[in-house]
């Protein structure tokens, strides 16, 4: 199965640096909870949200996919 991109430029940077933060403050807290921010950082990386194909949705500009 191949995942079709469906989360923009600017979405993805911001699900990297949301997921880097709670997983630094997960670190600086000494917390397993800190595991959880690796999610919106893998999604962000890949550019593909499992959440949006549910919900039928992409964040992507029409007809325009990233080169990645």
């Amino acid at each position: 199965m191949i995942l079709k991109k469906n989360v923009g430029y600017i979405d993805s940077i911001i699900r990297v640096i949301v997921g880097a933060l709670i997983v630094g403050l997960g670190l600086y807290f000494d917390s397993y909870w800190g595991f959880i921010g690796l999610i919106p950082v893998f999604s962000g990386a890949v550019s593909f949200c499992p959440i949006y194909r549910l919900l039928n949705m992409e964040t992507t500009k029409p007809n325009i996919e990233r080169a990645n």
